[in-house]
């Protein structure tokens, strides 16, 4: 009789553990970072109208803090418009982020050689909402484009 209130007593209680966990897990999932407002000043966001009372210590802590997280590399999202082996394939991934670049100067567009094919990447979106609204406009000119998770760098 004991062994069998014990092992009802353990077999409760792993139930018990396991939907406290699922609803930690929940609850983390539902937690997500406005992706709008990253790389943004507090700030400047604010406008005008607001004064924001802080000592010089801490406006110079957050410049140094994202100063240092500036080489930092975080997982998301990148738009490949172009992944291309041929004699051409050089000048074309050329041409291309020389296009890009100038159609979009605030997006980060990257080259780069993986034998034998020459690649073009398009940036550096936190989220694949974010990557999504860019990859729409590109589509029309680049149809072949697809939205590939990569390391991105820190958002300035």
């Amino acid at each position: 009789m004991k062994k069998i209130l014990v092992t009802v007593f353990l077999v409760l209680l792993s139930g018990a553990l396991l939907s406290a966990q699922e609803f930690r897990r929940d609850t983390v999932k539902t937690s997500q970072v406005d992706s709008s407002l990253v790389g943004r000043s507090i700030l400047n966001i604010l406008g005008k109208g607001f004064t924001v009372n802080q000592s010089q210590s801490m406006s110079s802590a957050l410049d140094r803090y994202v100063a240092n997280n500036g080489s930092k590399k975080l997982t998301g999202y990148r738009i490949r418009v172009f992944y291309e082996s041929g004699q051409s394939a050089r000048n074309r991934s050329e041409a291309i982020a020389r296009s890009i670049s100038n159609a979009y100067p605030g997006i980060g567009v990257y080259r780069s050689f993986e034998s034998p094919n020459f690649k073009v990447s398009v940036g550096d979106f936190r989220t694949r909402g974010d990557a999504l609204k860019v990859y729409q406009s590109l589509k029309a000119t680049y149809p072949t484009a697809l939205i590939l998770k990569e390391t991105i760098n820190f958002p300035r």
